[in-house]
This record gives structure tokens, C-alpha cells and sequence, in this order.
């Protein structure tokens, strides 16, 4: 199956819809888990769910379009973030595509390659726009490790590093979870769920 096929048949009504539900999800959480001030986010479990069951384009698109709009309606950072979560529906759906949600640690593991890639395009992004300094829970870790003399890109990369290992296993964990939990009837709309 070409290219051009496999988008055709990835990107149908249905896929569209897990999208649309996916973005309300992710905007839904990563809203209340930034009100709370937790330190971690929370807003890609949509994402990470659409990369699993419809693949990583279809992943990579709902990340992508949950920060855009949850950037036009009340959280420019988010926009500014939009990269990192099309990169976090990619590696999902990519994670998915060699079996690493059919179990719970396969799911940590996926947790941790999501977290590598999530920091390699969140770190610049952080640093460069922001200063280090986002307005999310993680900013206390930001400001103890400054407090403790390190270097500003130091405290960047520790506090990505440390704030995403958490949140994307958790992450990963809790999609393993729902796609385990999903009636029979609805698996079989997802041919993908058979390699996840």
C-alpha cells in the first residue's frame, strides 16, 4: 500500500472524530492540571491515544491542532508548544506501530522514548521563547535549581527532562489502560491495536 493510500485510509470520518474528542480531552485535563499548578501536564493523553490507535500522523495531527487551538482560546504558551505535541503523536503512534502499549511496562518504555523526543523540541522551544519561564508548575523546579546555581540551560533541560518522564509514562500507562479497557466491539475498529 502506497503512501498517498495508507493517509487515505488512516484519515477517515471516524479518525476525525477520535481527533476532535482527543483535542477537548487534552485541552479538558492540561486546563485543570494548569489551574492546580501541578508539575506535570496531563494535556497529551488525547494525543498519545489517537497515535495508538490511528497512527502516528493521525497522532501527530491531533497534538499539533490541541495546542493551536488551546492557543487561540485562552493559552498562547500552548501555541508556542505546538511542535512538541505533533512530535509526541508521532512517537506515540510510532511506539504503538512496534507493540510497546501491550503491556504496562512496554508502556512505561514508551513513556520514556515519548519523554526523549518531547525534550529534544521542547527544550529550545522553552529556553529561547519563554526564558526558561512558562507560567506551569514546573517553573518551581525552574526556580529551585537556579536557586542551587545552575545554569539557566542546565535548569532547563533537567526540569523538561524530569517534569515530562513523569507526565508521559503516566501518560502512556494510562492509555495502555483505556485501550486494555475498550469493549471488543470497539477494538476492532482499530486494525492498528492488533501491532500496538
Amino acid at each position: 500500500m502506497g503512501v498517498t493510500e495508507q493517509f487515505k485510509k488512516d484519515f477517515n470520518t471516524f479518525t476525525w472524530v477520535l481527533i476532535s474528542v482527543a483535542i477537548v480531552l487534552n485541552i479538558a485535563v492540561g486546563q485543570l492540571v494548569s489551574l492546580l499548578k501541578l508539575p506535570i501536564f496531563l494535556d497529551s493523553i488525547g494525543t498519545v491515544l489517537v497515535g495508538v490507535l490511528a497512527g502516528p500522523w493521525a497522532g501527530g495531527i491531533a497534538g499539533l491542532l490541541t495546542n493551536l487551538i488551546w492557543g487561540v482560546i485562552s493559552s498562547p504558551v500552548a501555541a508556542a508548544f505546538a511542535p512538541v505535541a505533533m512530535v509526541i503523536g508521532i512517537v506515540a503512534g510510532l511506539c504503538a506501530k512496534f507493540g510497546m502499549f501491550k503491556n504496562w511496562w512496554t508502556a512505561i518504555l514508551a513513556g520514556l522514548i515519548i519523554t526523549v523526543f518531547n525534550s529534544v523540541v521542547a527544550v529550545p522551544i522553552r529556553l529561547y521563547m519563554f526564558g526558561g519561564i512558562t507560567g506551569s508548575g514546573a517553573d518551581f523546579a525552574m526556580a529551585y535549581l537556579l536557586a542551587l546555581g545552575k545554569d539557566l540551560f542546565g535548569s532547563v533541560v533537567v526540569t523538561v527532562f524530569t517534569a515530562n518522564v513523569i507526565d508521559k509514562v503516566a501518560t502512556a500507562v494510562l492509555v495502555w489502560g483505556i485501550i486494555k479497557g475498550l469493549p471488543e466491539k470497539a477494538s476492532a475498529r482499530f486494525p492498528r491495536l492488533v501491532r500496538a
